[in-house]
This record gives structure tokens, C-alpha cells and sequence, in this order.
């Protein structure tokens, strides 16, 4: 296939003139079938306008009733105020908050509305300096960060609407995916683990049409070559073809495979190839006409990581106040249940291998240590070197409730306050875990361990460990203080919703 690409390429001027006409036919010929959005999409596009709208409203009548309480309002700032849902919705749709790519799944959509803000703002001062305005501060004080507020919070709520409606398998987005068997199968094992991106995989294409290793196990069925995927994706009206990386991908074949899904409405989505690494450090910058994809380096040092500590220190203080009177209500029970010390330390692996004591409430009986080679057998993480026992029978009938609810790790926020750990990182290793990591799982210690994290919010411990090491390799290479307040917003529900907690 790229053999007659090449042969293709080295054709004279006019067979090139005539391949574009015939190309260029074909997208018109393509054009009529244009698949609409799906319905759910087009409804939740219009859900968040509804939501945009209200929440500006909202907020401009909060603005109204702190500024002029039972006062008479001004004309203008009646004019304003009734204008401003209308003109908030424009700017954020013009900000992408109601694209459908960004719809549903990541933080672009978040960061829309916010963007929108900063437009917002500017477009007031210069319509207010432009027409000699005096508009009322409260516009800017109360009404637009109100917006900013309310549009968020309606789109979280909006989007858990959505994630719960693809747990039922609704509102997906239908895909075939292209590469060799094994990248393919780590594909679908992925979009069924993330289930809230709404993606599911309904067909692959693979080089041979053949399914072969873990292929076979997804139960995906094989419906073509790789030269016939756009015309798979048509027959089977997805959604979007996902072409994974491998050598048979290459830029011609990609380039062709665009060409041939022109004016389908049909996404194409092309994996980087690049473990873990996404988001803000990966940049499209054209090099002498040729699109390269630029990587940026981790960054573990510096200002960003200045205020990361900053937050570490003073959430950790401010955590510790708070749950004083929880902390000391557990120390009470662990001591009136069974016989042994209250807190239970442990060393750990920090970053760059320091070891430190981490603190947590004791929740087994006082010889666990000693009973664990009994357990051997019931270890759910025999793949890598984490020991994790559903039901384990060292567990106190107090040590039970504190896992559930994960009361039991609140002491580590005195190892944050004393720089040990940090409130968001990879899970803290046991020295006996770091001395079989590769170089690869080795680059978890490049920052502090978290009290919290990605494996945590994704699952805990019924996590496998290639799972548990890809989500702290992902968060090491992707680190951001947005990502960390992420993490730490569901923090708050995967402790609601005890899953894994064991």
C-alpha cells in the first residue's frame, strides 16, 4: 500500500492534475452524504445554551438586586442587564463552549467559558469607553463572575447527566479503528475502561482483515483492510474512524484516508503514539510548510512549581483544622476497638527515592505484617508488586469504615505539611515496589506522592497495576495546577462513592 503510494507521488504533472479532478469529484460526489450531528448532541449543544442563559441571567439579576435592592433602576442598566444573557452566550460560543468536539469529555470546555470571561470583560471596558457608558460596577463585580460560575457548574451538571447515560451505553459516539490487531485491541480496552469519553468501538481494520492476540478477546469484529476503512465507516454510519499508531499508518496513508472522508461528517482522530503524553505539551508548528508535532519537556522545577507547594502547605494546615474533630473521634474508636498503637507508619518511596515515615490510622490488627505471606494467594495485584486483598481479614471492624470512607489516610496531611508528599501525585511506593520498577515506572519518583491522584478518582484498588502505572505516568508527564484541582473535585465524589476502597 505505501509502494503504490510512493509510485503514486512520482507520477507526472498531468496524472497528478487528473487524480485531483477525480478526487475532487469524489468529494462532491461525498458532499450530499453528509451525516447530521447525532440527536443527543444536537440536544446537549442546546441544553448548555439554555444553561449559559440562565446562569447570565441569574447572575445579572443578582448583580441588580445587591447593587439597587428596591431602588429605582436605571434605564441603561436595565438595558444592559437584559442584553447580557444574550451577548454572554454569543461570546462563549465564539470562545468554542459549544463546539461538539469539546462537549461532554476533558477541560476544554471548561477553560471555554473561562476564555469567555476574559472576552467579556474586555468587550464591556471598550464598549463602556467607546459609547461614554457608566455602567454599573456591578456588572463586572457581580454579574460576569457569576456567569463564569453558574455557566461551569451547569456544564458539570449537564455532563454527569451524559456520563450516567453512557454507563447505560447511551449518547456514544460509534468508531472503527484502524491499525495492526494488538494496538486496536489496547484501543477498545481503553474507550470500555474511560467509558465517560462516549466512544465505543463497532468495527476494526486491520492489515491482514484477520483478527489476531488480544483482538480475538474484545469480541470487535474485523470488516476490512486498511484500504477499505472510510468505506467501512460509511456502510457502518460511525461516528468517527480512530487510527492508532503503528508503521502501517503512515502520513500517505493518512493523508488519503482524509481525503476519502471529506464531506462524510465523519471524524478522524489519530493516536500520537506517544505513551501518556497529551494535552497543553504537545503543539501542531508548521516547519518549512511540513506540520510537526512539537513535544515539550516535563517541567519539575520552577514557578508553577513554587505555587504547587504554596497550595500543598497551606491546604495541608487548613485540612488539618478542619478535621480535627474527625481525627480525633477516629483515634478514640481505633483505641476502644483492638489493642495497638492508633497511627500506623510506614516507609514509603518519595521523589528521587528518598524514603520518608507516612502516617495513616491503623486499621488492621497490631501482627498484619506477619500474617501477610497467609494472604498470598488472595493478592487482586499478582501482576505487578502492589498487594491488595479484597475482604482482608487483618481489618478491624472500626479499620473497615475508615478504608470505606478513606479516613484512615487523613494523617498524611501532616507528610504534606512537612513536605513528604503532596496533596495531588502518584500513589507513595513501598521501597519493596521501587526495586522491580523499570526506568519507565521508575519516572513516578521524579515528583512527590499524593494523598491523592489519578489512580484514585479512576478506580483505587480495583485497578490492575499496568493500569495504576499508566495513570501516574500520565499524570507525571502531564502535570498542571488545573489538572490538580481537577483531581482534587473528584476526590470529593470517589469518597462519596467508596468504590475500590478496600
Amino acid at each position: 500500500m505505501l509502494h503504490d503510494s510512493r509510485e503514486q507521488d512520482r507520477a507526472g504533472s498531468a496524472g497528478a492534475a487528473g487524480q485531483a479532478r477525480a478526487w475532487g469529484v469524489q468529494r462532491r460526489g461525498h458532499a450530499d452524504e453528509r451525516r447530521p450531528a447525532p440527536g443527543w448532541l444536537r440536544r446537549y449543544r442546546r441544553a448548555t445554551v439554555a444553561s449559559d442563559l440562565l446562569a447570565a441571567a441569574a447572575a445579572g439579576a443578582t448583580a441588580q438586586v445587591l447593587r439597587f435592592g428596591t431602588e429605582v433602576v436605571p434605564s441603561t442598566t436595565l438595558l444592559v442587564i437584559g442584553v447580557f444573557p444574550v451577548v454572554w452566550v454569543a461570546v462563549v460560543m465564539l470562545a468554542g463552549g459549544h463546539r461538539a468536539a469539546y462537549l461532554g469529555t476533558g477541560t476544554e470546555e471548561y477553560r471555554a467559558v473561562l476564555r469567555a470571561g476574559v472576552g467579556c470583560l474586555a468587550l464591556i471596558a471598550v464598549v463602556s469607553y467607546a459609547f461614554v457608558l457608566q455602567l454599573s460596577r456591578g456588572l463586572v463585580v457581580v454579574a460576569l463572575p457569576g456567569a463564569v460560575l453558574l455557566s461551569a457548574v451547569g456544564r458539570h451538571v449537564l455532563r454527569r447527566a451524559v456520563h450516567r447515560l453512557r454507563a447505560r451505553g447511551r449518547c456514544l459516539r460509534t468508531v472503527v479503528a484502524v491499525g495492526r490487531s494488538n494496538a486496536v485491541a489496547d484501543l477498545v480496552r481503553q474507550l470500555d475502561h474511560d467509558s465517560h469519553c462516549g466512544m465505543a468501538v463497532v468495527a476494526a481494520c486491520v492489515p491482514d482483515r484477520s483478527p489476531t492476540g488480544a483482538l480475538v478477546d474484545t469480541g470487535v469484529p474485523v470488516e476490512g483492510d486498511l484500504r477499505s476503512a472510510a468505506d467501512v465507516a460509511r456502510r457502518l454510519d460511525v461516528d468517527a474512524v480512530a487510527v492508532t499508531s503503528s508503521s502501517e499508518t503512515a502520513a500517505a496513508y493518512l493523508r488519503r484516508l482524509s481525503w476519502e472522508l471529506e464531506g462524510s461528517g465523519i471524524e478522524l482522530l489519530v493516536a500520537p503514539g506517544l505513551m501518556e503524553v497529551a494535552g497543553p505539551r504537545m503543539h501542531v508548528r508548521p516547519f518549512i510548510g511540513l506540520p510537526l508535532v512539537h513535544v515539550e519537556e516535563p517541567v519539575f522545577t520552577g514557578p508553577k512549581r513554587l505555587v504547587k507547594e504554596l497550595i500543598d502547605r497551606s491546604g495541608a494546615a487548613l485540612a488539618l483544622v478542619l478535621v480535627l474533630p474527625v481525627l480525633l473521634a477516629a483515634a478514640v474508636a481505633i483505641r476502644l476497638d483492638s489493642s495497638g498503637p492508633v497511627l500506623f507508619r510506614q516507609v514509603r518511596v518519595g521523589r528521587d527515592g528518598r524514603t520518608f515515615p507516612m502516617l495513616k490510622f491503623r486499621t488492621m490488627v497490631a501482627d498484619a505484617e506477619q500474617r501477610r505471606g497467609e494472604l498470598a494467594e488472595l493478592n487482586r495485584c499478582a501482576d505487578g508488586p502492589m498487594f491488595k486483598v479484597a475482604d482482608d481479614p487483618r481489618i478491624t471492624r472500626v479499620g473497615r469504615v475508615l478504608r470505606r470512607y478513606s479516613i484512615d489516610e487523613l494523617p498524611q496531611f501532616v507528610d504534606v505539611l512537612l513536605g513528604h508528599m503532596s496533596l495531588v501525585g502518584p500513589r507513595p511506593p513501598l521501597p519493596a515496589e521501587v526495586v522491580l520498577y523499570d526506568d519507565s515506572v521508575a519516572r513516578r519518583l521524579l515528583v512527590k506522592p499524593g494523598l491523592t491522584g489519578l489512580w484514585q478518582v479512576s478506580g483505587r484498588s480495583d485497578l490492575t497495576w499496568d493500569e495504576a502505572v499508566r495513570l501516574d505516568l500520565r499524570y507525571v508527564e502531564n502535570w498542571s495546577l488545573a489538572l490538580d484541582l481537577q483531581i482534587i473535585w473528584k476526590t470529593f465524589r470517589a469518597v462519596a462513592r467508596p468504590l475500590g476502597a478496600y
